[in-house]
């Protein structure tokens, strides 16, 4: 390659392009990329997305791992709240009522007596009979399972609450019921 100018003035430099442009793209070097980003250290927004997610494990496992807050245990009162709150419920609705009133027979029930959660006839009454009432009691209690199933029973909704008051009160004074139902609600 020639590299001057024979011609002076403009020429020379328009004799200088020209020779360039013809070898320009030889002298060109191929486009290198730089190299990809490495995965270490990682981007900020990954940090941030750890930190969330361990904030977030730690407080499900704390949430799981706390210890439950002692209720206060029942006292007989609420029975008897539960029962009136039964009654005002359902009042004119015999099957309803009898229905209610036996679900909640059955929660207690199951405090002292867990096999005859089950129980259906003389095993049903025999769990009942656990709790010391007068015979007339024990009887009333055991219509409601007569009751509830059918659609045109009646009902005695102040005997059935009597009843139920009764045999609420002394059932929740069993030993075994006092320390089943810490923590025990009313659904």
């Amino acid at each position: 390659m020639v590299i001057g100018c024979v011609v002076a003035g403009d020429d020379c430099h328009i004799a200088w392009s020209a020779l360039m442009l013809q070898d320009a793209p030889a002298q060109l070097r191929d486009i290198h990329l730089p190299p990809s980003p490495s995965w270490w250290p990682l981007a900020p927004g990954w940090w941030c997305l750890m930190a969330v997610v361990i904030v977030v494990v730690a407080l499900v496992t704390w949430w799981c791992r706390r210890p439950r807050r002692a209720r206060p245990a029942w006292s007989d009162g609420d029975a008897v709240t539960w029962v009136d709150a039964i009654a005002a419920r359902h009042v004119g609705d015999a099957q309803a009522l009898a229905a209610a009133m036996h679900r909640l027979l059955r929660q207690t029930v199951r405090l002292y007596a867990p096999e005859a959660l089950q129980a259906t006839g003389q095993a049903w009454q025999r769990a009942l009979a656990q709790v010391p009432v007068d015979p007339s009691t024990l009887h009333t209690l055991g219509t409601l399972d007569e009751v509830m199933y059918r659609a045109d029973a009646t009902l005695d909704e102040v005997e059935v609450s009597r009843a139920m008051r009764e045999w609420m009160t002394l059932a929740m004074r069993r030993p075994e019921v006092r320390r089943a139902r810490r923590g025990w609600a009313h659904v």
